[in-house]
C-alpha cells in the first residue's frame, strides 16, 4: 500500500503516476486532495469547469460533473485508466481511495512526497470545487 501526497503536487503528473501503479498492481491513498494544484489560468480552468457543471442531458440523467475535490483528483485518475467499467482497469479503480487531509490511520506512516514548491500559474483543486461556481 502507498500512501500519495498531494500537496503541490501538479494533477495531471500526480494523475499519470497513480495510473500507473494502480496498473501494476498497487493499492494508492492519495490525501491532501484539496492542495493538489491544477496548472493554467484561473478564468480559463473556472469556466470549463462552470460549463462542464451547467450542461446537462434529457431530465438531468447526466453526465454529472462532481463538486468535490477528493472525487475531482478521483476522476482525473480515471480517465487515465484503460477502461474503468470491466477488466484490469475496473481493478485498478478498486484499488484507489482519495481523502481531502490526512486521515488518523495514516499518521506517521512514510508518504510519497508528489510535489515541490510550485511558482506562476498555479491553483489549488479546492479554489474550483466546494461551491461548485467558479470563485473569484
Amino acid at each position: 500500500m502507498k500512501i500519495i501526497d498531494g500537496t503541490n503536487a501538479v494533477l495531471g503528473r500526480l494523475a499519470s503516476y497513480t495510473a500507473k501503479e494502480l496498473l501494476k498492481g498497487e493499492e494508492i491513498n492519495v490525501v491532501n486532495c484539496e492542495r493538489i494544484l491544477i496548472s493554467g489560468n484561473k478564468k480559463m480552468i473556472g469556466r470549463e469547469f462552470q460549463e462542464k457543471r451547467s450542461r446537462f442531458g434529457s431530465s438531468q440523467k447526466g453526465p454529472k460533473h462532481i463538486k468535490v475535490s477528493e472525487r475531482m483528483v478521483k476522476r482525473v485518475i480515471r480517465g487515465m485508466l484503460p477502461d474503468h467499467r470491466e477488466g484490469r482497469g475496473r481493478i485498478a479503480w478498486k484499488k484507489l481511495r482519495c481523502y481531502n487531509k490526512l486521515p488518523k490511520e495514516f499518521e506517521g506512516k512514510k508518504m510519497i512526497r508528489a510535489g515541490k514548491e510550485k511558482t506562476g500559474k498555479y491553483h489549488e483543486v479546492k479554489e474550483f470545487a466546494s461551491t461548485g461556481v467558479f470563485n473569484k
